[in-house]
């Protein structure tokens, strides 16, 4: 065998063994380079996002094949997004207005790049936009808030635009208040020592830092004007009129206000038949989830494609038109 037939049969020999390499190790195919372990952004340790994602990473660990689920505590909606779009968790808990921002580079994104790295499994449950103030602070309406100290979430969540929407829709500026811009437990914290007058919460019902501050502290829930909640629900589509029961936090009277859906997402990469079977395993076992955090009980397949603001990921699209939901 001559030199140049050597170096052809060596040539030959490498394309080989990178073909076999690549159809392998994960080149193949979309589906070979799913994690095994992929980490669920949640939300602070005191919102409702983080038990509930608890209870869910724990039912798809449990029950999909072969995955491990880490959940990871976060400071909700808007960093959940970033964090999927710098590769850094594969699923997250995250507001369905606040998704829409992001995927179409508006309100709290404007200025920035589109972020198209996440689509949705499903919507899962109400959020509440919850305005916490003291028994005895004197806040009967929106328009008490002018000249106080008010928690508007931090900055660039959901929590924060929504805050900044229902102000403008009562035609309050934030010059006209003293902006904080605090997360649940440091709200919570800030109306019982009194450094703080309101707080804006957007949790679904019951939130923890809620439930525990009106175990120590008389507390109101305020309604928001009912031309507010018109305005809200005509200029932006996500939004629906909510009434929070006194009985939630024991208050005195029941709350008016608005809600969005809490929604999960997933980094569009992740193969169809991963997201199938992690959407087919949460809707077919949320009495498991239920057990575990009284939000299950609100979470339902037929309202699952409800509120959907950024296209479904193909795998939860399958899953839900096998169910016979209208997934156009």
């Amino acid at each position: 065998m001559n030199k140049m037939n050597k170096k052809l049969i060596a040539v030959i020999t490498a394309i080989m063994l990178l073909a076999t390499c690549l159809t392998g190790c994960g080149g193949g195919g979309n589906e070979s380079a799913d994690p095994a372990r992929i980490s669920f952004a949640s939300g602070g340790t005191s919102g409702t996002y983080y038990p509930i994602a608890g209870a869910i990473s724990t039912l798809w660990t449990d029950k999909v094949e072969g995955l491990t689920v880490d959940v990871q505590s976060t400071g909700a909606s808007a960093e959940n997004l970033n964090l999927i779009k710098n590769g850094e968790a594969e699923v997250a808990l995250v507001q369905n207005d606040v998704m829409y921002y992001a995927y179409t580079a508006t309100e709290s994104f404007a200025g920035v790049d589109k972020n198209e790295s996440f689509a949705t499994l499903g919507t899962v449950y109400p959020e509440v936009v919850q305005l916490v103030v003291a028994g005895d602070s004197g806040i009967e309406t929106l328009a008490d808030l002018k000249g106080k100290a008010v928690s508007i979430g931090d900055v660039g969540s959901g929590v924060e635009s929504n805050a900044k929407q229902i102000l403008a829709a009562a035609g309050i500026g934030l010059d006209e208040i003293t902006v904080r811009n605090l997360g649940f437990g440091e709200s919570a914290n800030g109306i019982k020592d009194k450094t703080l007058d309101a707080a804006f919460v957007t949790a679904g019902t019951p939130t923890t830092a809620v439930t525990e501050l009106a175990h120590t502290n008389d507390i109101k829930i305020l309604s928001l004007d009912q031309a507010v909640i018109d305005k809200l629900c005509a200029d932006y589509g996500y939004y629906t009129a909510f009434t929070i029961p006194a009985s939630v936090y024991e208050t005195a009277a029941d709350a008016n206000t608005v809600a969005v859906k809490a929604t999960i997402v997933v980094k569009a990469d992740l193969s169809e038949e991963l997201v199938y079977n992690m959407t087919k395993t949460l809707f077919e076992n949320l009495d498991v989830v239920a057990e575990s955090h009284a939000k299950g009980k609100e979470m339902k397949l037929e309202s699952a494609v409800d509120g959907v603001s950024v296209p479904l990921h193909p795998g939860a699209a399958k899953y839900y038109s096998e169910q016979g939901l209208d997934v156009e």
